[in-house]
């Protein structure tokens, strides 16, 4: 079964050490912006919600994607940007839903979290307070969400 980063927001303290993780394992420097998941701090609601590629059945990124750079694993369910054919059209940056793929200017390349590969995600390993988790995915949970996505695109309004 497919495992995915989990996020349980009421343990998240806003530290970023999530961010500075991943860019430091991806792009060799603590650099929030070059990292692949995101901790957006609110300080006047008190509020840090972290959020990370979904890794999507369906991926919109893929589908988007005219030179075919865009490839999802069958066997773990990780999308990955292949950089020897992403020409940086930024066509998947825009067909993301949950703008979790981003142009680095320095590569000319999308970039999105893969799950550190074959690796445990980096993220997970240096979050202090526990609120991310790299566990199997929640099929039935899954489910729900995307019967609900589609009644909402079909236009029907109710779930």
């Amino acid at each position: 079964m497919q495992k995915l980063i989990r996020v349980e927001p009421s343990k998240c303290i806003g530290c970023k050490n999530c961010e500075m993780s991943c860019s430091f394992k991806h792009r060799g420097e603590f650099a929030p912006s070059k990292s692949r998941i995101v901790n957006e701090v609110f300080m006047d609601e008190a509020q840090f919600i972290t959020v990370t590629c979904m890794q999507c059945n369906d991926p919109w990124c893929l589908k988007a994607c005219p030179k075919g750079a865009i490839d999802k694993d069958v066997a773990s369910g990780i999308v990955t940007v292949d950089e020897m054919k992403c020409v940086g059209c930024r066509t998947c940056v825009s067909a993301c839903p949950f703008g979790m793929i981003k142009y680095l200017d320095e590569t000319g390349k999308a970039d999105k979290c893969n799950l550190c590969g074959n690796d445990f995600p980096e993220c997970v390993a240096f979050c202090p307070t526990h609120c991310l988790m790299y566990s199997e995915e929640d099929l039935p949970l899954r489910e729900k969400v995307l019967r609900f996505a589609r009644t909402m695109k079909d236009g029907q309004g109710e779930v």
